[in-house]
């Protein structure tokens, strides 16, 4: 019972640093640039699918807290790993892409679109916490395709980067979210 009382105040701690750290991002010129190039690094872009499992599972068990840590540390990711030493050309095209598109003009369009991110997080934690395994993995298929999707759409060839890291976070999550959920409903 003490868990829950503070429960929404740790997520609400955690959700402000999630702003706060977009905002300091979308600010500071000097972050932003530091921040992306840790991001070349491909090992965020294999880790970062993996945060939907702890993601869903929290949804699970019904954890404000737990979800929200899990966006915060989702959206850091970014910046875990060192800089590479070598980054291939389809890489740092596609990556110059992002970050066009994110310091660019923001139309509605644009607004539409970069919410299918919020959307879609929203409803994979409905799916899970309402406990429907296949409406969510439906979702995650969606995230994984609209990624995908956005990336050729948006980087032409260079998109195709991030196809590995997707599909096998997609493959990985589904497979061990949907034995953890079936080892959880049989308890």
């Amino acid at each position: 019972m003490r868990n829950k009382k503070y429960d929404k105040i740790t997520a609400l701690i955690f959700a402000f640093g999630t702003v706060f750290f977009l905002v300091l991002a979308f600010t500071n010129n000097q972050f932003f640039n530091w921040a992306y190039e840790r991001h070349q690094n491909q090992i965020s872009w294999y880790i970062r699918p993996l945060f939907l499992i702890p993601f869903c599972w929290f949804a699970y068990k019904r954890s404000w807290t737990g979800i929200s840590v899990t966006i915060f540390m989702m959206l850091t990711s970014m910046f875990w790993f060192p800089k590479p030493e070598f980054v291939s050309e389809q890489v740092k095209d596609f990556l110059q892409m992002e970050m066009d598109y994110l310091l660019g003009d923001w139309g509605l369009i644009k607004i539409l679109i970069t919410m299918l991110v919020p959307v879609s997080l929203a409803a994979l934690a409905a799916a899970f916490w309402k406990r429907n395994l296949y409406f969510g993995i439906s979702v995650m298929v969606f995230i994984a395709i609209a990624k995908m999707t956005w990336s050729v759409i948006f980087g032409g060839e260079a998109g195709k980067s991030i196809f590995i890291p997707a599909i096998a976070g997609l493959v990985i999550c589904i497979a061990l979210i949907y034995f953890g959920y079936k080892k959880m409903e049989n308890k």
